[in-house]
Formats: structure tokens, C-alpha cells, sequence
């Protein structure tokens, strides 16, 4: 790949995945909430592994040049972000740390320890797909690979486009997950002491979401009615 090429894209790519947006509210809510933020990030990251999997496939810009789907697909995101805000701030009350480690554990039975495990699985697992629904059917995500990932393919360089188109797309993916991993690192460690700002944060997090899918929605609809106008 051209060098200076690629070290373009890792400025312009780690300027974006350090822009706060929905994918730092998930990831600082989820991390909140459940006892590790791993399955948030990993979700996030897997749903920009699908839009990789899309550019290098040709689908994203076939995409993004159906109008009609990618406004389906504005509004889908859209009510996800909605609902998805909505829970979080309904959760908003029980994001908090240390109170709930420091009462000591009682002794429990093998298949109540077992069923604790499965369900500790099962709610990691709905915060990974959450995850990558919440990256993986944002259409700015989509517009972003279709828009960005191409200026900084060279058709010169040794390796075919769509292997290039790949390791851009993947770099990104390998940047959001340091950034985010931050992001809930930090944010737990200096929340951990202080449950009051915990909640707080929680629920600004949620609001953000619920303020994007609104904002996403109401752009979709005046788009809508602009077209009906035309008619």
C-alpha cells in the first residue's frame, strides 16, 4: 500500500473514532451497567467489521446509491437508537459501583452458581448483538466506509483494491476498539467512587442516543415530505 496514503488515513480515521458520538454512549452505558464492557466494544467493532465486509464485497456503494434503501435503512437506525436510549435511561438509576461489592457474599448452591453463569452469558451476549446493531445499521457508519476508505486506495500500489479496501477497513475496526476500550476503561475507573456520577453519566448517555435517533429520524421525515412536496 502507498505509505503516506495509509498514514493519512490512520490521522483522519482516529480523528473519527475519537469523536464522541452514540458509540461512546453505548459503550460508556453498557460498561455501566453490566460487569464488563468488553462484549459492548467487541459489538461495536463487529458491527464495522460488517460494513468492512460490505465495502470489499461491492454492496456499500450499491447501497448508498438506492436512495430508497438507505432511507429504510435511516429509519430502522433511527428506531433502534430511539429504543435503545429509551432503556438506557430508564436504567439510569441502578448504574452504579462499590456499594453492591462491599456486602458480603452469601454461600450459594451449584446450580444457582450455574444458573448466575448462564445468565451473565446470555446478558453478554444480547449487550454484544446491541452492540453491533448499534455501529452496524448506523447508515452514517455505511456512507462514512463508501465516502472515506476510497480516497486512500491507490490503484498503483502492489496489492488488488479490494485487499487494500480491507486492511483500511479493518484498521479502523482495530482503531475504534483501542478508543472505546479506552473510553469504558476510563470512564468506569474514574465512576467506580462516585455512583452519583455514574447515574448521571448513564443517563446522558441515553439521552445522546434518543437525541441522535431523533435527529436521524426527523432529517428522514422532512426528506420524505420534501418528496411528496415534489410530486
Amino acid at each position: 500500500m502507498n505509505p503516506q496514503l495509509f498514514l493519512a488515513f490512520l490521522v483522519v480515521a482516529g480523528a473519527l473514532a475519537c469523536t464522541p458520538g452514540v458509540d461512546w454512549a453505548y459503550s460508556i452505558a453498557a460498561g455501566l451497567k453490566q460487569r464488563s464492557f468488553v462484549p459492548a466494544v467487541a459489538g461495536l467493532c463487529g458491527g464495522y467489521v460488517l460494513h468492512t465486509v460490505l465495502m470489499v464485497a461491492g454492496l456499500a456503494a450499491l447501497l448508498a446509491g438506492a436512495p430508497g434503501v438507505l432511507g429504510w435503512m435511516t429509519v430502522a437506525g433511527a428506531a433502534y437508537l430511539l429504543w435503545l436510549g429509551f432503556g438506557t435511561i430508564r436504567s439510569w438509576r441502578g448504574a452504579t459501583f462499590g456499594a453492591g461489592a462491599a456486602v458480603p457474599a452469601e454461600p450459594k448452591s451449584a446450580g444457582s452458581n450455574q444458573a448466575e453463569s448462564n445468565q451473565s452469558e446470555s446478558n453478554q451476549f444480547r449487550t454484544f448483538l446491541q452492540g453491533v446493531g448499534t455501529s452496524g445499521i448506523n447508515p452514517k457508519g455505511l456512507l462514512f466506509f463508501v465516502a472515506l476508505v476510497p480516497q486512500f486506495v491507490s490503484p498503483e500500489a502492489s496489492l488488488p483494491v479490494p485487499v487494500q479496501s480491507a486492511l483500511l477497513g479493518l484498521t479502523f475496526v482495530l482503531l475504534v476498539a483501542v478508543v472505546y476500550t479506552c473510553v469504558a476503561l476510563l470512564s468506569r475507573k474514574l465512576l467506580h467512587s462516585r455512583p452519583g456520577a455514574a447515574r448521571r453519566v448513564t443517563l446522558a448517555s441515553g439521552i445522546i442516543m434518543v437525541a441522535l435517533g431523533a435527529v436521524l429520524l426527523s432529517e428522514q421525515l422532512v426528506h420524505l415530505a420534501s418528496g411528496i412536496a415534489w410530486q
